[in-house]
């Protein structure tokens, strides 16, 4: 097939298709969607002209109609579900003694690899540090470079009480990935200017998906900033060729659940 086909039967000519195509590459002819020349250089495979077509007249050579789960109206989200759901999110630091099966973890990836890319390039992949003992040896790894920065870079390490995070690790107490049963970690090519941007949303999808899964979620931020400046935690996560970490999650089952909204800052809002 070309870059797409269209049933003539089911298109109504809505044009629907020709104005949401992001890098413009469909035009009509007779009413009826057609690609333009070089379109197949040109599309970014998004999916966007199969998902709009209110009748699934339209089908891409990379997924059909049938192939593209309809939106279903009934599990539609209210403002105000959506608001409580955002705002009651909390960054979990207590973990059960349990681990996640890896079927949960992989229901989580897959709802969090639909947010957006630049140019759809869909470029995010994922490490999943499964085995907590591994999690706790990464998190040694995390306190020797702390260790480190304390002894080269004393200004940086006193304003993070790096020395107090060492101190309590030694003594039994992890305040680095806190006790999380597993970490996820979002790795990308390191030389492509949408990879931060990238891994960094994908994140903040699985963090919200995890919360909708009863699961408790928080961002890792030492062992993140480890992972990408110390290279024996460089070498210990061996990420592929050519990839860097952009985001490191704590995953597990939370100790405790939350049962108000804390205040938040009013917003600082400038309209033009």
């Amino acid at each position: 097939m070309s870059l797409f086909s269209v049933d003539d039967s089911l298109c109504t000519r809505c044009g629907a298709c020709i104005a949401e195509c992001p890098v413009v590459i469909i035009e009509g002819r007779d009413g009826f969607p057609v690609p333009v020349s070089k379109a197949d250089e040109l599309c970014v495979r998004c999916g966007h002209c199969v998902a709009v077509c209110p009748h699934g007249a339209l089908d891409h050579e990379n997924m059909s109609a049938a192939q593209c789960p309809p939106v279903l109206k009934e599990l539609a989200v209210t403002e105000a579900q959506v608001s409580q759901f955002f705002r009651s999110r909390r960054s979990i630091r207590n973990y059960r003694d349990r681990a996640v099966d890896r079927t949960t973890l992989t229901r989580l990836i897959e709802t969090a690899r639909y947010a957006p890319t630049g140019h759809n390039s869909q470029l995010v992949r994922w490490l999943v540090v499964y085995d907590t003992a591994e999690v706790r040896r990464l998190s040694g790894l995390v306190a020797d470079w702390m260790r480190f920065m304390i002894k080269e870079q004393p200004a940086m390490a006193a304003e993070f009480h790096w020395d107090l995070l060492v101190r309590q690790w030694d003594g039994g107490m992890d305040r680095i990935c806190r006790g999380a049963p597993h970490v996820i970690v979002a790795h990308a090519p390191k030389d492509n200017p949408m990879s931060q941007g990238s891994c960094t949303i994908a994140m903040a999808y699985l963090e919200l998906t995890a919360m909708s899964m009863g699961l408790g979620a928080c961002w890792a931020g030492y062992f993140d900033i480890a992972a990408r400046f110390w290279p024996p935690m460089t070498e210990a996560l061996a990420l592929p060729e050519g990839h860097g970490n952009f985001g490191s999650m704590m995953v597990g089952y939370p100790t405790y659940r939350y049962h108000r909204i804390p205040l938040r800052n009013d917003p600082d809002i400038i309209f033009r």
